[in-house]
């Protein structure tokens, strides 16, 4: 298992671990068998409904269920790490999940382009629809998956971040769930593009002040003491010549959102 790390703009060095390649595979069978179930039972309830109709459906219609019950399947990887913030139910299971190459969360982008390069999961509806349907030309398409595929075990065995094709492309990181160096430990907020900074001048305050702002917000809500985040705040509004009236947290939180925004464009 390597180590990664990641430099921020706020002069921390965050530490991940990479996702073993025993681990990522073992929550690919956990994802296959998950996926093999639903298609067994999903074609199960069709072959019954298909009897039901004493053959009244149309060809063209029991394509089209067909399709409908197999599109789940097409799209798993993709709405599950959309929705479950880069983990599967096989990765949240083995306690892995994907992120940007900065270590925060992936774009939806990022996830599709994972997705359509996921050579290794194409090729479980390729198989099932050959085996279920009896159809041996879908199998022609398993030439050009398991190349990819190929290519994808020897990337992430030759590749120090264990990136397969689809990382590469996208700019994406599997690692283990918990690194001991998260984002969530630094002043790093995900900023609209859109924001409108309130305080510019924060930008006067050093790393060494911002990162204390963060650990006295931290504190001061989890505790739900303000009375140090009041004397912090009263502390910056007189060395930054600020004058506003809203609470010490929303101030200090609002500073942190500006240091943020501003200096990632700066």
């Amino acid at each position: 298992m390597g180590k990664i790390l990641i430099p921020t703009s706020f002069n921390i060095d965050l530490e991940f671990d990479t996702a073993p390649f025993h681990t990522r595979m073992f929550a690919w069978i956990i994802d296959f068998v998950l996926q093999v179930f639903y298609i067994v039972l999903a074609f199960e309830v069709y072959g019954s409904v298909i009897k039901s109709t004493d053959g009244n459906v149309s060809g063209y219609d029991q394509w089209a269920m067909q399709l409908i019950i197999l599109l789940p399947v097409f799209c798993y990887h993709f709405f599950c790490e959309w929705w479950w913030n880069g983990q599967s139910i096989g990765k949240k299971i083995t306690g892995i999940r994907v992120v940007n190459d900065n270590g925060g969360k992936a774009s939806v982008s990022q996830y599709m382009i994972r997705w359509l390069l996921r050579a290794s999961d194409l090729s479980i509806p390729i198989v099932i629809i050959a085996i279920v349907f009896g159809l041996a030309g879908f199998l022609k398409a398993m030439g050009v998956t398991s190349l990819l595929f190929i290519i994808d075990l020897v990337l992430v065995a030759a590749n120090k971040q264990s990136k397969r094709l689809g990382d590469l492309a996208a700019g994406t990181l599997v690692i283990k769930a918990h690194p001991k160096g998260d984002l969530a430990d630094t002043v790093f907020m995900e900023i609209q593009d859109d924001y409108v900074p309130a305080f510019p001048q924060v930008m006067r305050l050093s790393d060494r002040d911002v990162n204390t702002i963060k650990e006295v917000l931290d504190n001061g809500r989890k505790t739900g003491q303000e009375q140090v985040a009041v004397n912090v705040s009263a502390r910056i509004k007189q060395a930054l010549a600020i004058e506003s009236p809203i609470t010490s947290f929303d101030f200090l939180e609002t500073l942190l959102k500006d240091y943020n925004y501003l200096s990632a464009k700066g």
